[in-house]
């Protein structure tokens, strides 16, 4: 296992980063991206042993306790723990939907697995395309390049060319996970290719953004001026990829087991951490209601109750895909299909209406209220905290705080970034509502409609 400073070394080997049009030749000196590599050698540090075998944040999961007790591990460990472990059970659960091409694909997923564990690296996952004209296929585009693909095949591997959007903590990883967008159709093997690219393999080049607040004084922006990791745009220039790390080549009917095997456990996580952002967001709403004097307002209550009750249905169902779980051939549980797909659905459906009931309790101060270092100030500072305190016991100090923690959470650039990330992240809402339906019993249903009707399977036409 490494610890922090080790993982902060492991970072200087001629990776290509940039990040706002310079090339970063030191990620943890960086006065921005190096905040979000002292987080993950925090980390490192926190379960760094000597001694013991694998870190607990990428064992797999063998029963509902096992998936019940990873989450608020891995919440706490933060986004690069998250990815990594995600990575891992895509690849175990893909492995396990495999079973009728080449076992060598197989053989070839346990061993990079065991070996990533072993080496307790980070790995991210490189899923979504540049995709061009996105009404076209990859055989149709203008560029060819759109898509991911393999533009040489050699004795030892492949060369690959293409691009990956929206690569959280793509920089700070050892590993890209890489693998077919979507279902490819025939003529199209050469975009079904699922493999592993060291960050730091030639011809890799990722650019970076990021939410992370360009201020000196944090304090304004509690949740992101502490918690941030940046998004990778990665390119694949002509990159040549063994032969040991692929994992697919050319078989176009299973290009999809991959994305459909990353969704299910990008969608449980999403699922897990709205759970406990909804509870935030309930937590927030009471206290900025509390410190504005209006908690026993009707109306107000009536919108915190209704957080209240989404709150209780994400959470219920984050509670039935994990105790619903299902098993691969080796034994890894895997969440419940239906109850994850329909509980981030409905998670992120209404998000914003979540969002809109606390901004309207909170009133104008989330976007207005002075900053801490304006409380601090001689002539001024003591106006400020008198004119933000509401009554005896709320004072303006506490007050402002709430409100920019709202903001930061809410309603500013980090806002933005998870009001999207809701959406986006597992693959956007039409495809939980594909899948939603796929695993729904839709067949019992109709036949409880039937009976209630005093009908039966022989009366349909």
């Amino acid at each position: 296992m490494m610890n922090g400073s080790q993982y902060k070394q492991s970072l200087d080997d001629g990776r290509a980063t940039y990040f706002e049009g310079q090339h970063v030749d030191d990620l943890p000196g960086h006065p921005i991206l190096g905040l979000a590599v002292d987080e993950v050698a925090t980390v490192y540090d926190r379960f760094y042993s000597p001694t013991d075998g694998t870190n607990p944040l990428m064992v797999v999961p063998r029963s509902a306790e096992d998936l019940r007790a990873h989450i608020p591990l891995l919440h706490e460990a933060g986004m690069m723990a998250h990815v990594t472990y995600t990575s891992i059970m895509t690849l175990t659960t893909a492995a396990g939907r495999l079973t009728k091409i080449d076992p060598e694909y197989i053989r070839r997923i346990e061993a990079y697995v065991e070996d990533v564990q072993d080496r307790d690296v980070r790995i991210t996952q490189c899923i979504t395309d540049a995709k061009g004209d996105r009404s076209r296929p990859p055989l149709h585009q203008d560029d060819p390049d759109a898509y991911t693909h393999v533009v040489e095949r050699r004795s030892d591997g492949v060369v690959i060319r293409g691009a990956k959007l929206h690569i959280t903590g793509a920089s700070l990883g050892h590993e890209l996970m890489t693998i077919p967008t979507k279902a490819m159709k025939d003529g199209e093997g050469d975009y079904a290719i699922a493999c592993a690219v060291p960050v730091n393999a030639p011809g890799v080049h990722i650019v970076n953004t990021t939410y992370a607040p360009r201020h000196d004084d944090v304090r304004s922006f509690p949740v992101s001026g502490h918690h941030h990791s940046p998004e990778g745009f990665v390119i694949f220039d002509d990159v040549f990829v063994p032969e040991d790390r692929i994992f697919l080549d050319g078989q176009f009917p299973y290009a999809a087991v991959f994305a459909h095997s990353l969704g299910l456990w990008e969608r449980l996580g999403g699922l897990s951490s709205m759970a406990d952002g909804a509870d935030q967001l309930v937590g927030f709403a009471q206290l900025i209601a509390e410190a504005n004097g209006l908690a026993h307002v009707g109306h107000i209550k009536e919108k915190i109750s209704e957080m209240i009750i989404h709150a209780t249905l994400v959470r219920s169902a984050l509670e039935a895909a994990i105790a619903n779980c299902n098993f691969g051939p080796d034994g890894a549980a895997f969440p419940n299909e239906l109850y994850t797909n329909a509980g981030k659905y409905h998670a992120a459906a209404n998000y914003n209406t979540v969002v809109k009931h606390l901004h309207d309790i909170a009133g104008g101060s989330v976007l207005t209220a002075p900053a801490i270092s304006d409380l601090e100030h001689p002539k001024v500072g003591p106006l400020v905290r008198k004119y933000m305190a509401t009554m005896t016991g709320v004072d303006g100090e506490y007050r402002t705080r709430l409100f920019h923690a709202i903001r930061d959470l809410t309603a500013d650039s980090y806002g933005g970034w998870q009001a999207v990330t809701n959406i986006q992240a597992g693959g956007g809402l039409y495809a939980q509502r594909i899948v939603t339906r796929k695993h729904y019993d839709l067949e019992r249903a109709k036949s409880l409609a039937l009976a209630t009707a005093g009908l039966s399977d022989d009366d349909l036409h």
